[in-house]
């Protein structure tokens, strides 16, 4: 997958979403090469680089059963199955139009539509499922189509076979999108097929015409790249099918409309361009299984402009919608455009990479690694675990005055909220220990508990550090992320000298809390006193 820029005039606004941000900012700078993170001026690295989120993969088995099933997949091996010792071909070694006509009726495919078996062959022959060959040695001309060795080893193969034939035609099927795209975007261009033909002639072979066809082979490789980037996305942060699908028009807009701004007129026009150059697209990677994709409505380009309201505004209900399509990346899908971003040298991790090993490699992992999805690689981890058991080794494993260990403590907390009655006895024994009487205390409560001692003052004091210092490092400091929190603080019914028994607290991290309130709290008398505090800290080495 090549990269490409969107459209993004917010860079320094905030952390903008995944779908808002460049591909090779999405992707990690490294991505393909040694790069020196260092260079991207255009974005803080610290706040901004986000990369491939996690996804979830299905089984190898399933995988390949999709595989056999996609529509052209399946037409290319039915066509060398037919083939079988040979069929006769023509000089260029396509089906002649008879052959094509049996074959299509072998395949239980419209005879009328000898076009599809046309495309299922030149597949079939890239996959070496059909071999070409001369029936004199040494002939120049191919005379008859055979099945290939490839045919064999995808019989005797498993999984992975089946899956490494997909993908090649996964491969040779985008890129011949992209190439048909080109010819789209060509016309649109110079708005005169006839004008571009002669052009070409003119300049045929020139320097001037090779970069101008492939500046449009990029443009037209960077459109599929970046709607494939938005859909792998969203299959990886949506929870439900209906969620994972996006309309067409939401899709184009995505790519087109620049963040935190409305689309103009001008907008709108390139709006409905991407669509027209995405639709074909999309429904050939449909047609290999990679997309569940509801194609524009090819009556929409024959309807006039329809009834517009006295602004000059169509209303389209919701079966309208409809007929401009929508697209979601099946399981197959994220497979294929999963092992294109690793072909390209990307970090695309799977869900469950951090679950493997004891409850430290879990917290560890998940603190550490800056391209996780902790909530899920937490419930990767507690399945198929004794509740009393998980919850014993989370709290032992959140134990530290590490850098790290508040991160710990707040996603052993998120843990053992997932975790039933069977668990309360570890939390009730971790009440005693000052590091862990806090999530301990909040998630028995939270479960309804009222008969808890109370906390000391110094455990209260050295919770609300280790909490506020969690969501410090989690965020990256972040003062959206941080404000919420720092604006609770004193807190009701907190003494005057609240600041001044907070920077006695000895954590690793009393200082950078107290800075932080200092520099957000809203209410300027708070911030002065916390800023006090930090001042203190600091001088006590805090």
């Amino acid at each position: 997958m090549a990269a490409r820029s969107r459209k993004d005039s917010t860079a320094g606004q905030g952390l903008p979403l995944p779908a808002d941000l460049d591909l090779e900012t999405l992707y990690g700078a490294t991505g393909g090469g040694e790069g020196d993170p260092g260079d991207l001026d255009a974005v803080d690295e610290a706040d901004e680089m986000i990369l491939v989120p996690p996804v979830r993969l299905a089984e190898p088995a399933a995988l390949a059963k999709a595989a056999l099933a996609s529509p052209l997949f399946a037409q290319a091996v039915g066509l060398a199955r037919w083939v079988g010792e040979g069929k006769p071909v023509d000089e260029w070694g396509e089906l002649p139009e008879e052959q094509a006509v049996d074959a299509a009726a072998a395949l239980g495919v419209d005879t009328e539509d000898v076009g599809e078996i046309e495309r299922a062959w030149a597949l079939a022959v890239d996959l070496e499922l059909v071999v070409l060959e001369s029936a004199t040695e040494g002939a120049d001309a191919p005379e008859r189509g055979i099945a290939g060795p490839e045919l064999a080893r995808l019989d005797e193969g498993g999984p992975d076979v089946v899956l490494d034939d997909w993908l090649t035609a996964a491969s040779v099927i985008a890129g011949t999108a992209v190439e048909a795209a080109i010819d789209d975007m060509e016309g649109d261009e110079d708005g005169d097929a006839e004008a571009v033909a002669e052009a070409e002639e003119e300049q045929d072979e020139s320097e001037e015409e090779y970069a101008r066809l492939e500046e449009a082979r990029d443009e037209a490789q960077g459109l599929l790249d970046d709607a494939l980037q938005v859909l792998y996305e969203t299959r990886a942060f949506a929870p439900t099918e209906a969620e994972q699908t996006l309309p067409l028009g939401v899709l184009a807009a995505l790519l087109v409309v620049p963040e935190g701004e409305d689309p103009t007129d001008e907008l709108l026009g390139e709006i409905t361009e991407t669509m027209v150059l995405l639709d074909p697209m999309l429904q050939d990677l449909a047609d290999l299984g990679m997309l569940d994709y509801r194609p524009i409505d090819p009556s929409l380009f024959e309807e006039s402009d329809g009834d517009a309201d006295e602004s000059g505004e169509i209303e389209l209900n919701e079966e309208d919608v409809e007929r401009f399509g929508h697209v979601r990346l099946t399981d197959l899908g994220v497979f294929g455009v999963r092992e294109w971003l690793l072909e390209d040298g990307y970090d695309a991790p799977l869900i469950g990479a951090h679950a493997q090993g004891d409850a430290v490699e879990l917290l560890r992992g998940i603190c550490e690694s800056p391209n996780v999805l902790p909530e899920q690689e937490i419930i990767e981890w507690l399945a198929g675990r004794e509740n009393l058991t998980a919850a014993s080794e989370l709290l032992a494993a959140a134990r530290g005055d590490d850098l790290v260990a508040p991160v710990r403590r707040l996603y052993a907390q998120v843990a053992l909220r997932h975790l039933g009655e069977s668990a309360e006895p570890a939390a009730r024994d971790a009440l005693a220990d000052p590091e862990l009487a806090g999530i301990a205390g909040a998630w028995l409560t939270e479960r309804g508990a009222t008969d808890l001692p109370v906390p000391s003052r110094v455990v209260v004091l050295w919770t609300t550090v280790d909490a506020l210092a969690a969501q410090l490092i989690d965020t990256g400091g972040q003062a959206d992320s941080m404000r919420e929190l720092v604006e609770m603080l004193p807190g009701p019914g907190a003494s005057d000298d609240f600041f001044e028994e907070l920077w006695r607290v000895d954590h690793t991290y009393t200082r950078a809390v107290l800075e932080a309130v200092g520099e957000l709290h809203p209410d300027k008398s708070v911030a002065k006193q916390a800023r006090k505090a930090a001042f203190k800290a600091k001088s006590q080495g805090r």
